[in-house]
């Protein structure tokens, strides 16, 4: 264990206020030999972070850093000793989450740890609730960055299988099996430090988190914590322009031109209005959508004058009902007697529970990590609902892709696009338009690569798949083999 001792500050009775960082790595996640999480790296990248920084907050505070960690108890010791800290703390945890097959809980496994020993030398989930429950509301924060294992990544997918402390804010992401991370600091924790580092005023950690998910190409599936906010979107519905993948449905479709470079082909028709793929069904928790916590909605632009402005006029938009009601329930209407016609009633618009207009609200107003965080969330609603390979979880990562290529990030864009692209192939044959767009969307994201470093990196995975698609024009094929021979030679 070492201490960090900072700026001394007291407060009531001349009590001194401490706050305490305490990081945990827990055993190396490894799949079919490949690590997927290295919790001595991680720890490595955040003891580079100022404590200060870390916590937000410039009250002196103790830093604790359990790396190797084997005994149970004593972890316990340490993680009760870091609860009872009157001032602000952060618990980092980053390594293998299992699952016990005796009691069916949760641990992150530690070294040593044995799929016979999970209940005596891991750290249950359900302690870390225990020991911090009785913490003051807003002075709590646990990060995590974590791999699941094959036994636990089922259970993770039961609505309120990984129960937060209330009294803490909770982020993080959990990588799903199989996944192969990068060697040394996980994608998650190298882009929160690499976040800290880029940002002069210390984000709140809602944003933080916000930045840092919407900043890197996390792996298809993963688990973003906190899970699906109470998202309500806009009670009214702007006019926006088209974009690759906003799929914002219209009750007619224009051809749109075409582009110079591949990659910009109109996409296919998007669901007709009221079987949009995402309120087929409720969502696993909540119940009801209520107000986003983060980010704070703005006000979305104005509607610009169009076609639908007079029957934006005649029509009324309603409370905004649950997503497990997608089809607003009739009312019945009065038998009209003989002696009186009635009025032709005027149509009445469908609450407005889509998110996809409120998330292109958001990136017409550059606010891109804010954006970028939604979507990411309500893929993560489509994956648990749908599951990995399904349409509605693909469309999802089309839409992150498409935000990615508004601002800018090609390398990121390159990365969904690809990802998009095999997602579909699963289900879908090679010739299918959806198939065809989300390739080329992919060759033209990377051809905007101006780094030759990052370019190579996504060259040899976009070449590997457009060989998978017989009947593409093999110009595609051809132009990507060109560049990335001309980028090794650079």
């Amino acid at each position: 264990m070492s201490t960090v001792q900072y700026m001394q500050t007291t407060t009531g009775a001349g009590q001194e206020q401490r706050g305490h960082v305490l990081l945990i790595a827990g055993d190396t996640a490894i799949r079919r030999r490949a690590v997927q999480v290295e919790p001595s790296a991680n720890l490595a990248a955040l003891s580079m972070v100022p404590v200060p920084v870390l916590l937000a907050s410039n009250v002196p505070a103790d830093t604790t850093y359990l790396d190797g960690v084997k005994d149970q108890q004593a972890l316990l010791m340490k993680l009760r000793s870091a609860a009872a800290t009157p001032g602000p703390l952060l618990v980092y945890l980053s390594g293998r989450l299992t699952l016990a097959r005796r009691d069916h809980q949760l641990y992150l496994a530690l070294t040593h740890t044995t799929a016979s020993t999970i209940r005596y030398t891991a750290l249950p989930w359900e302690w870390l609730g225990t020991e911090l429950r009785h913490r003051p509301a807003g002075l709590t924060t646990v990060l995590v960055d974590l791999a699941a294992d094959k036994h636990a990544w089922p259970h993770l997918q039961e609505p309120g299988a990984l129960a937060t402390p209330p009294a803490a804010e909770v982020y993080g992401v959990i990588t799903p099996p199989g996944y192969a991370g990068s060697n040394g600091v996980s994608t998650y924790t190298r882009a929160f430090v690499e976040q800290l580092r880029l940002t002069p005023d210390r984000p709140t950690n809602a944003r933080l988190h916000a930045q840092t998910v919407g900043s890197v190409a996390l792996p298809p599936g993963a688990l973003v914590l906190p899970h699906i906010p109470e998202i309500n979107a806009p009670q009214t519905e702007p006019q926006h322009p088209r974009t690759n993948l906003l799929l914002l449905a219209d009750d007619q479709q224009q051809e749109e031109p075409g582009e110079a470079m591949p990659g910009l082909d109109r996409r296919p028709a998007p669901p007709a209005p009221g079987s949009s793929f995402l309120f087929q069904s409720s969502p696993p928790q909540p119940t009801a959508l209520g107000p986003c916590p983060m980010p704070q909605s703005p006000v979305p632009p104005a509607p610009r004058p169009g076609r639908h402005d007079v029957d934006q006029q005649r029509q009324r938009t309603e409370p905004a009902a649950p997503v497990g009601a997608p089809h607003p329930v009739p009312v019945a209407a009065s038998t009209p007697t003989a002696q009186h016609v009635p009025a032709v009633q005027q149509p009445v618009a469908a609450p407005q529970t889509d998110p996809r207009p409120y998330i292109h609200a958001l990136a017409e107003q550059h606010r891109y990590p804010e954006a970028m965080q939604l979507a990411q969330l309500w893929e993560q609603h489509a994956l648990t609902t749908y599951g990995v390979t399904s349409p509605q979880a693909t469309q999802w990562t089309e839409i992150r892709a498409d935000l990615a290529k508004m601002q800018g990030n090609w390398v990121l864009a390159t990365h969904l696009w690809i990802a998009a692209c095999r997602t579909r192939l699963a289900h879908q044959s090679p010739d299918a338009p959806q198939v065809i767009a989300a390739v080329k969307s992919a060759h033209y994201c990377w051809t905007q690569i101006g780094d030759p470093r990052q370019a190579r990196g996504c060259g040899p995975e976009l070449i590997s798949l457009l060989r998978t698609l017989p009947t593409l024009d093999h110009r595609h094929l051809n132009v990507a083999r060109q560049r990335l021979e001309i980028l090794h030679n650079c």
